[in-house]
């Protein structure tokens, strides 16, 4: 088992996507999007740009259940309802489910979070995203979004700072990735809080910021 972590610097709802009871990282963080392997732990963790209740808290944590392509993803009935709907509620305008290939076989960016903001296509989003060429799929998640939970003191060690990701599991004993699932598995898990940002209005991210 490995466990990965990262900061989460916008906490939109969009990456990852804890609705319809699956949690999906299919954009944003492509080095573990590629790395990661059935079983594997990710593991979000706030900061100051999120909300000052999230800074160094857990927002939230998913076990790897399955990966598979972006083509799959676009025409898995189980994610249709994760395409993003711009004029409907918070939870469908930041649909994650934004890339699918023309009858020409080109991958094209639907109108989304990740577009410019006249909704046409973000080439910085989309190289970034589609280097990662795995979504990853949960159904084993916890999700606090803004009401995020601190980590116990005994497990400050799985803590993240700075840019990146870290694979934290290379880097501790073997038991504490296991306390970590213990503590976890003790919350009830799902979808357990609105993102910080669900506050504002609908907002683009330019993949450069």
């Amino acid at each position: 088992m490995n466990l990965y972590s990262y900061i989460i610097t916008r906490d939109y709802g969009f990456a990852p996507n804890p609705f319809y009871g699956i949690c999906t990282l299919a954009n944003c963080k492509p080095k573990i999007r590629l790395k990661v392997e059935i079983g594997d732990w990710i593991i979000g963790f706030g900061s100051n740009a999120c909300t000052s209740n999230q800074n160094g808290k857990v927002v939230f944590a998913m076990k790897a259940s399955e990966k598979i392509p972006f083509e799959s993803y676009w025409q898995d009935p189980r994610f249709q309802r994760k395409k993003p709907i711009l004029n409907g509620s918070k939870k469908q305008m930041y649909g994650d489910n934004i890339y699918y290939k023309d009858d020409h076989g080109i991958i094209q960016q639907l109108n989304s979070h990740h577009s410019n903001p006249d909704g046409s296509p973000n080439n910085d989003n989309i190289i970034k995203d589609l280097s990662g060429e795995y979504v990853v799929i949960s159904s084993e998640f916890w999700y606090w979004g803004e009401a995020a939970v601190p980590i116990p003191d005994d497990l400050s060690r799985l803590k993240h700072f700075g840019i990146g990701h870290s694979k934290i599991s290379d880097a501790i004993e073997p038991n504490i990735c296991s306390q970590f699932v213990d503590w976890i598995c003790s919350f009830e898990s799902g979808y357990l809080g609105d993102p910080s940002r669900f506050s504002r209005g609908f907002e683009r991210y330019d993949g450069r910021s």
